[in-house]
């Protein structure tokens, strides 16, 4: 072999080399952009991020004595009306109940309350889920449903109000069983 044929061939297999290089980055590439055109992508929650985000402190929460609403190192689950608390938020009320019934170890980390402009006590809510924690503060900045609060008061996820449960049960699972606070 002459050395200008193995110089040729060398060259040959070089640009094999650096084309294989290519032609795998790009392929990845491409399939990457494909998948994330596709929709939703890498996320498993039911609910929607809260966007822009939110926290307690921003929305001023409080309970019913004008303390603060929230205490930190616990999950939140709010319920937000838009108003007075109608069959859909009472039945809403009721799910979230039994949802934390369904939580069985984890119960104890989870919190549901109200939120109101005023954090003015229904008695007969009072009465039905002695639980429940009466919250106001600036409830216009939220949309009407249930939203989950992290324990350092960020507001994360927001379900509609109606049929929320399996929905939130699957997500604060999840949240609960990652999280390394409260």
């Amino acid at each position: 072999m002459t050395a200008q044929t193995q110089r040729t061939s060398s060259r040959i297999q070089l640009v094999l080399l650096f084309s294989m290089a290519v032609i795998s980055l790009g392929g990845a590439w491409l399939l990457f952009e494909v998948s994330r055109g596709s929709g939703v992508w890498g996320t498993t929650n039911k609910g929607t991020f809260v966007d822009p985000p939110l926290t307690a402190a921003q929305l001023n929460v409080r309970d019913h004595t004008g303390a603060m609403g929230i205490t930190e190192g616990t999950w939140w689950l709010w319920v937000v009306p838009q108003g007075p608390c109608e069959a859909d938020c009472r039945d809403t009320l009721h799910q979230l109940r039994q949802l934390h019934v369904l939580l069985n170890r984890d119960a104890g980390r989870v919190r549901r309350g109200l939120m109101s402009d005023t954090a003015t006590i229904d008695a007969e809510l009072a009465e039905l889920y002695p639980q429940l924690a009466f919250l106001s503060g600036n409830v216009h900045s939220l949309a009407r449903g249930v939203y989950v609060v992290d324990p350092i008061g960020n507001v994360v996820l927001h379900y509609p109000i109606r049929d929320a449960e399996r929905m939130v049960l699957d997500d604060l699972k999840r949240l609960l069983k990652v999280s390394q606070i409260g």
